[in-house]
């Protein structure tokens, strides 16, 4: 395999890929007089065409990543299909749900469940790290779905969007951030900060 296909995304990249599609899916929706199955159907394309990327310029798409791709390509099929936006609006709900499930279980079980999904992310993390981590994360999301079910219930589809954009990425950011110093008592490499990635928004 070429050292092309190795390569790991910088932040700038990781940042484009994550939130690329959703910005496309504002500015269309915006573009297209609030047109929300045309967006929708365009915001497909654009999630499909990110994970292509992905796979052919790093070499690799990880599972959550995936997972996220084919909610948006069901769930956005079945919106445009039975013609129905709510469809859509609660795959956010749907996605950190089954994120935080699958953390709590990791956590139950004693499964490295965000270990195995962030890999090498967070270099020199004791054992008791990724417990913390993987709690904390997993209590984020659940109030992500919160969130999520509460504006889309009563705001505007505009709102609703803008939120996403403006709303729970950069707070997802700012937790990670937060995370750090937490993560740096219980081993994480001084120089690493700057090389974490996130788990994938939905």
């Amino acid at each position: 395999m070429s050292a092309r296909n190795t390569a790991e995304p910088g932040i700038a990249m990781r940042l484009a890929l994550d939130l690329g599609p959703l910005a496309f899916y504002f500015a269309a929706y915006s573009l297209s007089g609030h047109d929300i199955f045309l967006s929708t159907a365009l915001f497909m394309g654009v999630t499909a065409a990110a994970m292509l990327f992905s796979l052919v310029r790093f070499g690799k798409v990880s599972p959550i990543q995936v997972f996220s791709a084919i909610m948006v390509l069901l769930l956005g099929g079945l919106t445009i299909w039975l013609h129905q936006d709510w469809i859509i609006k609660v795959k956010p709900t749907v996605y950190y749900v089954t994120v935080a499930a699958i953390l709590f279980w990791g956590l139950a079980t004693r499964r490295p469940t965000l270990q195995m999904v962030l890999g090498q992310a967070y270099p020199g993390l004791t054992a008791e790290g990724w417990r913390l981590l993987t709690r904390n994360w997993a209590g984020f999301f659940l109030l992500l779905a919160i969130a999520n079910e509460l504006v889309w219930r009563n705001a505007s589809t505009e709102f609703w969007l803008g939120y996403k954009l403006w709303g729970s990425m950069p707070a997802t950011m700012l937790f990670a951030a937060a995370n750090i110093p937490m993560l740096m008592r219980h081993g994480l490499a001084a120089d690493a900060p700057d090389k974490v990635k996130l788990p994938p928004e939905e």
